[in-house]
């Protein structure tokens, strides 16, 4: 019917139209109409593209669906909006250019452009066009990268949209172009690029449903760079370098052993170096390359790299009494953790999760559908997860910053949807099994039954079974080599926890219009980890091996305002865990867990059950109730503040009659022997010569040398220097 009322509109509106419209460019809506409701904010979310619309008139979110947009201001108000016998009357035009009164305010003058497109596509009978010649093909810009010499200097970009029928058109002053980085890069309403300091900024250009990207770049003007040469321990460091330059920007060499020992420590292990291990580590005379190498393979195949990457992996896969009981919990923390002790390859490790069925107590990895039971939440955290991509925001549109629509979403929601829970003959077991019957994931839109189907085509090789059992070829195409996006967000995942940003940040938003900041250095460690058969020790090996990572936080001329292509480290605050368990170090007080054995360290703890609303919480332990990175909390805050100067942890820990400070004054050593123990504890590293002196002088007045040794203590452990990794 409503085909039959389109025609027919369509032919009185052609025999309405005036002898000036008949001689006018041919428009349709496809190819003229949509972009400019598109451009004028009509489709967007605080307009007409909101999820319930806008007084009564809703359009689909970014003109996501063309279609739907024409069939509602085709039939809408019996359409009312298009008065062919005049269009210059019609309530599509009189509204946005505030003929009739229009909440939306004005959209474009009555002379404009746009109005003259509309007014002749009204005259021309408001034809849709044809999909197999109007609709979107491909999308570029001129130039494809911007490169500016100096902040103050502009440039400008040329959009052109290619169409399925093969012509070309200039779309520069309808598409949407944003800058990711405004004061590096601004773009003004002609297209204009213009920059007010140097940095490097991403412009994401929009039009029709197509994305592409522009990276621009304002060097930094100063005469006399010249690059001064650092050690390049691996291929980390060639192309970080590689960049550096291009950039005029020069790295910073090598911390110390001190600084390089208690950052890896810290990074690989959750735990702070021991004084022993500090003088051991400080007192090798070898080569400091190998000394770091022989220590990282230490740290590698230590128990406590074991306990360390359990917290990380059991926050992102959401271990939690709360979803799993307390047996589930531990059951599925202790799979983890074997994984991880038998390092795992990382692709099997998803694919015995993705694929697994029966008991949650005889086989952990099902606990992972215990806590995403419903199918498109499941379908959510493993592409989060595991391939770095969010697709909640396809459940009700097509992705508006990305090219995932709302059918994939479905497709590939439809993988999981077979996926049953139910209870099992044990108190808090269940059992994940394939269901049978009414299993099919249907589209919200018209209700049809949704087939599987793979995110991407390049793995289109791995056959789809059309019954319960597709869940095994999901869980084959997540991990193949071939997914472009599996290695690489591991990849980016891993790199992320060295440096505290990503190579793409956030870590779980790889789209187009978030590009990495060094593409050349995370394809060559997405190639290294699937060369090595997704092996995360060997990821992490080469990454701390890196002079990169080993690099000083000092800055110089030439980087002191990069913070972007990893020129130096910067510090980063510790993780709840990390900095509850160097203080316990620092102490020699071990914290006191319920419900837990008494030597239980914080990075030995299940699941945020156990010390809830305590010191792990207030310092931003996750409460694993979702899968995001962002859950963990790395701010610093004035009830963190509070909690380091008057908390019971710290204070408790420092004066514990069994701690350090008890322990170093029963020993009989002098006070600089003291001094010189505190500060390796806290600080990992030795006392400098005037602290040495100041401590010394400190512990020989009045109040007691274990009165002053606390204090101490309690200074150190209250520095910035021992709160950060450095």
């Amino acid at each position: 019917m409503k085909n039959q009322l389109l025609a027919a509109i369509s032919i009185a509106g052609m025999a309405a139209a005036s002898g000036a419209a008949a001689d006018a460019e041919s428009r349709s809506f496809l190819r003229d109409v949509a972009p400019i409701l598109n451009k004028t904010g009509c489709t967007s979310g605080p307009c007409h593209g909101s999820a319930k619309g806008k007084n009564g008139f809703k359009l689909s979110l970014r003109g996501y669906d063309p279609q739907f947009d024409y069939e509602a201001l085709l039939y809408d108000l019996s359409g009312r909006r298009f008065n062919r016998a005049d269009p210059g009357k019609s309530l599509m035009l009189s509204k946005p250019t505030q003929e009739v009164a229009h909440q939306g305010g004005l959209r474009f003058e009555k002379d404009s452009r746009y109005a003259k497109t509309i007014y002749d596509w009204i005259a021309q009978g408001v034809p849709y066009g044809d999909p197999a010649k109007d609709a979107m093909d491909t999308l570029t810009v001129e130039p494809k990268d911007i490169f500016l010499d100096k902040p103050g200097s502009g440039a400008s970009v040329k959009v052109i949209a290619k169409y399925k029928d093969g012509a070309t058109r200039d779309v520069t002053a309808d598409a949407n172009i944003e800058s990711n980085v405004p004061d590096v890069a601004k773009v003004s309403e002609d297209a204009k690029i213009s920059s007010e300091r140097i940095g490097e900024a991403t412009l994401l250009v929009r039009y029709q449903g197509k994305f592409t990207t522009v990276p621009v770049t304002v060097l930094n003007p100063k005469p006399g760079f010249a690059w001064k040469a650092v050690p390049e321990n691996n291929f980390v460091d060639e192309l970080i370098d590689a960049k550096l330059k291009k950039l005029k920007i020069q790295a910073t060499g090598l911390a110390d052993d001190a600084t390089f020992l208690r950052r890896v420590s810290l990074d690989l292990t959750g735990q702070a170096p021991s004084p022993e291990a500090i003088r051991a580590f400080l007192a090798d005379a070898g080569p400091a390359k190998i000394k770091r190498q022989k220590m990282i393979e230490k740290l590698l195949a230590s128990p406590q790299y074991v306990d360390h990457w359990a917290v990380k992996w059991g926050d992102l896969l959401q271990n939690s009494r709360k979803f799993l009981g307390e047996k589930g919990a531990f059951g599925f923390r202790e799979w983890i953790r074997a994984s991880i002790a038998a390092n795992k390859p990382w692709d099997k490790m998803v694919h015995e999760m993705i694929s697994s069925r029966g008991s949650s107590y005889e086989n952990p990895a099902a606990n992972f559908f215990r806590i995403t039971k419903d199918a498109k939440p499941a379908m959510e955290k493993t592409t989060q997860v595991f391939l770095g991509v969010r697709m909640v925001c396809a459940q009700c549109h097509d992705h508006p910053f990305e090219k995932w629509t709302q059918n994939q979403y479905y497709e590939m929601a439809a993988f999981l949807a077979p996926v049953g829970v139910r209870a099992g003959y044990e108190v808090g077991e269940d059992i994940v099994y394939d269901q049978r019957a009414d299993y099919e994931m249907k589209h919200p839109k018209d209700g049809r039954v949704v087939a599987p189907k793979f995110l991407i085509a390049s793995n289109g090789n791995i056959p789809i079974p059309s019954d319960q059992k597709r869940r095994d070829a999901y869980a084959d195409w997540l991990v193949d080599k071939a997914n472009p996006f599996f290695a690489k967000s591991t990849s980016n995942r891993i790199w992320s926890y060295f440096f505290g940003r990503g190579i793409i940040d956030p870590v779980d938003d790889i789209r187009a219009s978030n590009p990495p900041v060094n593409p050349a250095l995370l394809d060559a460690l997405t190639k290294d980890f699937i060369d090595h058969n997704f092996d995360l020790r060997q990821l992490m090996r080469v990454i701390v091996n890196s002079r990169a990572y080993q690099a000083g936080i000092e800055a110089n001329e030439w980087n002191a305002v990069d913070t972007e292509n990893f020129a130096r480290q910067f510090p980063r605050r510790l993780s709840a865990e990390q900095l509850m368990d160097s203080v316990a170090a620092a102490t020699g007080s071990r914290p006191n867990f319920a419900e837990v054995p008494p030597d239980t360290t914080a990075s030995q703890v299940p699941d945020p059950h156990v010390g809830k609303e305590g010191f792990l919480d207030v310092f931003g332990r996750p409460s694993r109730e979702s899968p995001c990175e962002c859950e963990r909390r790395s701010d610093f805050s004035l009830p963190q503040a509070l909690n380091l100067v008057n908390g019971r942890t710290i204070s408790e820990s420092v004066a514990d009659p069994k701690g350090r400070v008890t322990k170093l004054i029963l020993s009989g050593v002098d006070d600089k022997k003291i001094v010189e123990d505190l500060y390796l504890a806290s600080l990992g590293r030795m006392p400098t010569a005037s602290e040495s002196s100041s401590g010394v002088h400190y512990m020989s007045g009045d109040g007691g040398r274990a009165a002053r040794a606390q204090d101490l203590l309690w200074a150190l452990v209250n520095s910035k220097a021992f709160l950060y990794n450095h």
